[in-house]
């Protein structure tokens, strides 16, 4: 059995794992609709998650 300190860490570690896999999908994108879903589901995801500020601002 896992104890919730070990699922808070697995939660955590998957989070950061989505977080980089949606960062690479932005800088790859290049429709400002797109871009701004994939800065909206960052956000939802982790809302203190840092953006770079000259993808945020497209």
């Amino acid at each position: 059995m896992s104890c919730e300190r070990h699922r808070e860490i697995r939660r955590r570690r998957q989070r950061k794992k989505k977080i980089r896999k949606l960062r690479a999908h932005l800088a790859d994108a290049s429709n400002p609709s797109e871009r701004a879903r994939i800065i909206a589901q960052i956000r939802r995801i982790s809302p203190y998650a840092p953006i770079p500020e000259d993808q945020a601002s497209d």
